[in-house]
């Protein structure tokens, strides 16, 4: 199975078009086809799954409870269609969805263990200013000390 997904990068959008960071592109597994399905993500982000991921996710979701369903039935909703990378690992982020998360210019790639997310610069920088926060106030080197 595709991933583990780590690491932030930042890049342009050209052409409603984004390039996945090589060291996310080598993590592929075969069985992606270098295919992946783009859709809705979570915190106002877009979710890019490759193939292999997005099926297995989607068959966990099937598997849950009410809310898992729930979710599973949103993700397809907003997914647009499976698409393979283009030439250096391009994919084409449809325009609607780059509206409604507010991405323009300038993109957030992050890695998310088994999927990669997309965001907006300035909501990127906020939250993860929110979570720094939080993080200094909740754990000490202690808690580093395993």
């Amino acid at each position: 199975m595709s991933g583990e997904f780590l690491g932030v990068f930042e890049n342009s959008v050209h052409k409603q078009r984004i390039i996945i960071p090589a060291s996310f592109k080598k993590k592929f597994a075969d069985d992606a086809n270098r295919s992946v399905v783009v859709t809705l993500g979570p915190n106002n982000t877009i979710a890019i799954y490759p193939l292999d991921s997005w099926k297995n996710t989607l068959e966990r979701l099937k598997e849950g409870g009410e809310r898992s369903k729930l979710l599973r039935t949103q993700l397809i909703d907003f997914a647009m269609m499976e698409q393979e990378l283009e030439g250096p690992g391009r994919i084409r982020i449809h325009d609607q969805l780059l509206e409604e998360v507010n991405i323009t210019d300038s993109v957030i790639i992050k890695g998310e263990s088994h999927y990669i997310s997309l965001w907006n610069p300035e909501i990127y920088k906020a939250i993860r200013k929110q979570k720094l926060n939080n993080h200094k106030q909740t754990f000490s080197s202690e808690d580093y000390q395993l």
